[in-house]
């Protein structure tokens, strides 16, 4: 069945609200057991009612697994509340037990699945599996008709009072609720209507209380700084000198035509491709939860403009996951981070979108054009309004009918211990969202990460989130993070033709610049390969290719990497076979073949050493003396010299899941 990604569609969708509705009924003591598969950990099943509020029968069965203290079973706990919504965060328990160990000494750790999610009864709607084509709206409306009146009780109120049934049934006096993404709307949620109960909050990545705003209007405002930070001290001075403007100029050509070209599958083979505003805007979000995303972007979108679009095209394709080619029968080709049903129905029940609740579906969307219309357009720079709708939840909740009251106004948040962390360069939850949260806490420290994206614990390379953790629960001031170094630099233009490569010193000609051509490629598709392991988090399974920018394919074995014709400049085209040893790629002879290139063969790899023959020329050269062209590295140390994962997994708003 073929599937399509929701992003950018739903990339911007981040809820949290006002809490409404009972406190949790009483609960009977939890018995907990141990854990297959999860050592260290005991587990536990507590019923909850699937609708407190009666309208609905049933129960739901929340999987809770403890970790207890260090000095044990203690009658405080940390609860850690995943992203999403529609995130499992049974599988995050380590990760949280690493985040959060400061505080775990003399305190448990609870980790559940929220209602709906994981193997807390996950939510489903023959809908969402279906290759019916239809719109997005019309798919929704009728998940909403499956699910039912039992729509209305998969909300973050009911997992608010979820959390109180878990802590009444633990005995646990007090909580620290730590949650990143849409977790930490669960958290302001539950604190603001159990403030006794709340010990402490530590919120990653933080929505606005009374958000979501259903335009996104920080997160567009936001673009501009994100870039600012990513091209400081002069990082793009070889790409541009405004690359937001140069952004600005590119959506503004993609209003009226898309942006078309070839790109090259795992196989090689070509392929036409097309990027619009909203995909534009889809690569953008995307780079929150990958830096290498975020350091292509700016010398792809000057590509473009210069009429090169393939960087940006693959870019698109890396962003959305289609990089690389996984083999079809691996595990992540089928793996779902969201549940998808839980997603679509807290975010349609919940969004504070601008239209009456009980408007027909045609009503609603001439409400929230209207409302569109007040917005200056200038808060969607460099973007527009019409692509700030079609990139939110409007038009596809528009026809969801609401089973649940609409989320009154917040109420004022408990003057407790609260540390909120903030990436200076995520988008969907960016820094105003934090600085407008500590503003609602008395005392709230808040620590913003330089060169940090979406799930700052997740993804923090500089280690000032895990130092500001520690601080926080020793009860000493939280420092200012003064990280200075990218780890993931701007990536320079890519060439187009050969002779736009300058050759190095001791080789000139046309076989100079096919070596700095080939150094090029083994660069460029090691940022590839990097990239791939950070969008999928994890390992890439054996038989994942990679099409080559301007033609060819390179595909990784267990112990090797083939490469097949594989082009990163125009007409220089490499092939051979380098074994690969603890992820490094070791010393090999590689074909050198193509149209524009010096012929021969060039031998690299773990050596320090560059040799070989190319157009009759025999060379020997030390690699540290070579400057490789406008595709090498901006300055030292920019990146990974080899494939890197992202510090930790993350309770993270995860790309979005995928529907018809």
């Amino acid at each position: 069945m073929s599937r399509r990604t929701l992003t950018p569609l739903l990339s911007a969708a981040l809820l949290t609200g006002a809490l409404a509705g009972a406190g949790a009924p009483g609960a009977q003591a939890l018995a907990f057991r141990s854990c297959p598969g999860s050592p260290g950990f005991s587990c536990a099943s507590v019923p909850v009612p699937l609708d407190r509020g009666g309208t609905v029968p049933g129960t739901i069965s929340l999987s809770v697994e403890r970790r207890t203290a260090n000095t044990g079973p203690s009658s405080r706990a940390v609860v850690a509340l995943a992203g999403g919504p529609g995130q499992a965060a049974l599988p995050l328990g380590e990760y949280a037990a690493r985040a959060l160990a400061p505080a775990l000494g003399v305190r448990d750790l609870l980790v559940f699945d929220q209602r709906g999610t994981g193997s807390s009864d996950p939510l489903s709607c023959p809908a969402l599996e279906s290759s019916f084509a239809s719109s997005l709206g019309r798919l929704l409306e009728r998940c909403a008709l499956q699910i039912g009146p039992a729509r209305g009780a998969f909300t973050t109120p009911e997992s608010v009072a979820d959390i109180e049934t878990i802590r009444q049934a633990g005995g646990y006096e007090k909580l620290i609720l730590y949650g990143t993404s849409y977790g930490t709307k669960v958290a302001l949620q539950y604190a603001e209507r159990y403030p006794q109960r709340v010990e402490a909050l530590v919120l990653d990545s933080v929505v606005a209380p009374d958000g979501p705003e259903p335009f996104a209007i920080a997160s567009f405002q936001a673009i501009g700084p994100v870039l600012g930070e990513l091209c400081e001290r002069g990082a793009c001075a070889r790409i541009t000198s405004n690359p937001l403007g140069e952004l600005a100029r590119l959506t503004a050509r993609l209003r009226t035509r898309a942006l078309r070209g070839p790109v090259f599958d795992g196989s090689g083979r070509r392929r036409a491709s097309t990027l619009s505003e909203t995909d534009l805007l889809g690569v953008l979000q995307a780079g929150d939860l990958n830096p290498a995303l975020r350091a292509m972007l700016p010398a792809a979108v000057h590509s473009a403009l210069r009429n090169d679009p393939g960087p940006l095209l693959r870019l698109h394709l890396l962003s959305e996951g289609l990089i690389p080619d996984v083999p079809h029968n691996h595990p992540s080709v089928t793996s779902e981070l969201i549940d998808e049903a839980l997603f679509v129905t807290t975010s349609c029940e919940e969004t504070l979108f601008p239209w009456q609740r009980t408007a027909a579906p045609s009503a609603r969307l001439a409400q929230a054009l209207a409302a569109l219309r007040g917005v200056p357009a200038g808060d969607f720079y460099p973007f527009d309004p019409t692509t700030a709708l079609r990139s939110s939840l409007l038009t596809a909740c528009a026809g969801w009918p609401d089973a649940s009251p609409a989320p009154p106004s917040p109420g004022p948040l408990p003057n407790v211990p609260t540390l909120i962390l903030s990436g200076a360069q995520d988008l969907r939850t960016p820094t105003a969202n934090a600085r407008h949260v500590a503003a609602l806490i008395p005392d709230a420290q808040l620590e913003v990460v330089p060169f940090t994206g979406h799930s700052v614990l997740g993804s923090d390379f500089s280690h000032c989130a895990e130092g500001a953790v520690a601080a926080f629960f020793a009860d000493t001031p939280v420092r200012p993070c003064t990280s200075s170094t990218d780890v993931f630099a701007p990536t320079p233009v890519t060439p187009t033709r050969l002779a736009y490569v300058r050759p190095p010193p001791g080789l000139g000609g046309r076989p100079g610049r096919t070596l700095v051509a080939v150094l090029d490629t083994i660069v460029d598709l090691n940022r590839q390969v990097i990239g791939a392991t950070l969008q999928t988090s994890q390992e890439l399974p054996r038989g994942s290719s990679f099409g080559g920018l301007r033609g060819g394919y390179a595909r990784l074995a267990s112990r090797s990497l083939l490469l097949r014709g594989f082009s990163f400049v125009a007409g220089v085209e490499l092939s051979g076979l380098f074994p690969i040893v603890n992820g490094e790629l070791q010393t090999a002879s590689i074909r050198i073949s193509g149209a524009a290139a010096a012929q021969g063969t060039v031998r690299i790899g773990s050596s320090p050493r560059v040799s070989g023959t190319l157009g009759g020329r025999r060379f020997d050269l030390n690699l540290a003396t070579l400057k490789l062209s406008r595709a090498g590295t901006s300055r030292p140390g920019a990146w990974p010299s080899h494939p890197v994962a992202l510090p930790e997994p993350g309770l993270v708003e995860a790309p979005r899941p995928s529907l018809p």
